[in-house]
């Protein structure tokens, strides 16, 4: 049974937990809120930014970046940016803007999709960020993207950091105290996890896949964006075969395989110093040293050149699509356009943070299969073969994990901004 939802407008909540690429983890390291709400706006945004920092994002390689525009020339800027003009008051009229962008010294693009994923995970971001905010009394004015990425020099100047691209640009003010669900929050985003280990046999209901697909608020609000659930035995086999046809293919691809090895720490210690990237144990669950120093030496770009000649990228995918075959269910979000625009993009993420956090809250995991929609070709015959329209941007399985996988880390930048 295939199950489609479109996106929707709505209000209810503040993000896509209760009440409210591949993709990776939240490190679960935010420190808890003293009283939300009752600060002003720097504590406030300290304690959105360190939710906001658990986003998940491809490669775990956190592209985000943020300003908080203080200047009165940069505010202004943001409101000819916006088409306003004057109309939203001068500077001290109680309002605070914050500008996204993507950093591009935290980006991948070995693969042309891998700018969507970028823009997807800051769209992530985007919208933990902004929930966060007004969990705790700061709600959105209004939430403007521009035409193309070089519009941040009109906001800052030379002060603009010359690897920012923006993306995003949202004016919020204060309307009252917290509603009480920050602390729910700020949990579920520590919660979260990408878990590839096997998930329970048992389905998920119809009432449940709902509730995930249901209206978003901030950033997420009518997101162009199509849901759809494959959980029919037939469909969740074909999807299988899928993958083991073509779920090699970045192993077999030398330039995208380098750079997914290069986040490939060789052990906790070193992505917790370096603050991003995953280990093995992230990948395939715990293993003992001696599989540890096996499965690393093979999957080296050098050995996976020699090894691609004896079929080993087959028998990866052949592995991966056993579990994607017991899975209950798999997710796929696409565009509703065939050629998304930029703002599309970062929208998606937001709808895509919210999906993940309520599947979270309702004690559902998802695991990423990023090769399907990496690939032009291979994401065009995935479409063909499931009747997808648009362009499909995210798939996932979904379903009861077994067991919890660690958390990925965060580097120093992730929770940080700059005042402009």
């Amino acid at each position: 049974m295939t199950d489609t939802v479109s996106g929707t407008s709505g209000t209810s909540g503040t993000s896509g937990a209760p009440g409210a690429s591949d993709p990776s983890d939240a490190s679960g390291a935010v420190r808890p809120p003293a009283d939300p709400g009752a600060g002003g706006f720097t504590e406030a945004l300290a304690e959105a930014t360190a939710v906001a920092s658990l986003a998940p994002s491809s490669h775990n390689c956190q592209p985000w970046a943020l300003a908080r525009l203080t200047g009165e020339r940069a505010r202004a800027a943001a409101r000819l940016f916006a088409g306003t003009g004057n109309r939203t008051g001068p500077a001290g009229d109680g309002t605070e803007t914050l500008a996204l962008a993507m950093d591009r010294t935290r980006t991948i693009g070995a693969l042309a999709a891998h700018d969507v994923e970028m823009r997807v995970s800051c769209g992530a971001y985007w919208q933990l960020l902004l929930s966060a905010l007004a969990a705790q009394g700061w709600h959105p004015e209004g939430i403007e993207y521009p035409a193309t990425d070089g519009e941040g020099r009109r906001l800052a100047g030379d002060r603009w950091p010359k690897s920012w691209s923006l993306l995003g640009v949202a004016r919020v003010r204060r309307t009252g105290d917290g509603d009480g669900s920050f602390r729910r929050l700020r949990e579920t985003a520590a919660a979260r996890r990408t878990n590839r280990g096997p998930y329970r046999a048992s389905g998920i209901g119809t009432d449940v896949l709902a509730e995930l697909t249901g209206p978003s608020a901030g950033a997420a609000a009518d997101a162009p964006v199509a849901v759809t659930h494959l959980r029919g035995e037939t469909e969740r086999r074909a999807f299988g075969d899928f993958v083991a046809r073509h779920g090699g293919r970045d192993f077999s691809h030398d330039a995208a395989w380098r750079e997914t090895f290069a986040y490939l720490r060789p052990n906790a210690s070193a992505a917790a110093l370096r603050g991003d990237g995953f280990t093995l144990e992230q990948l395939f669950g715990p293993m003992s040293a001696a599989r540890h120093h096996l499965l690393r030496t093979a999957l080296a770009p050098r050995t996976m050149r020699v090894l691609r000649f004896a079929g080993y990228p087959g028998l990866l995918a052949s592995q991966l699509a056993a579990i994607v075959r017991r899975t209950p269910a798999v997710t796929v979000m696409h565009f509703l356009a065939d050629e998304p625009s930029g703002a599309d993009m970062v929208r998606a993420g937001a709808r895509l943070a919210d999906y993940w956090l309520r599947a979270t809250h309702a004690g559902l995991a998802l695991h990423p299969v990023s090769v399907v929609v990496q690939h032009d070709d291979v994401r065009a015959a995935l479409a063909e073969r499931f009747g997808l329209r648009g362009r499909v941007f995210f798939v996932a399985r979904l379903g009861h994990p077994t067991a919890q996988f660690p958390a990925t880390p965060r580097h120093r930048e992730a929770a940080a901004h700059l005042r402009l």
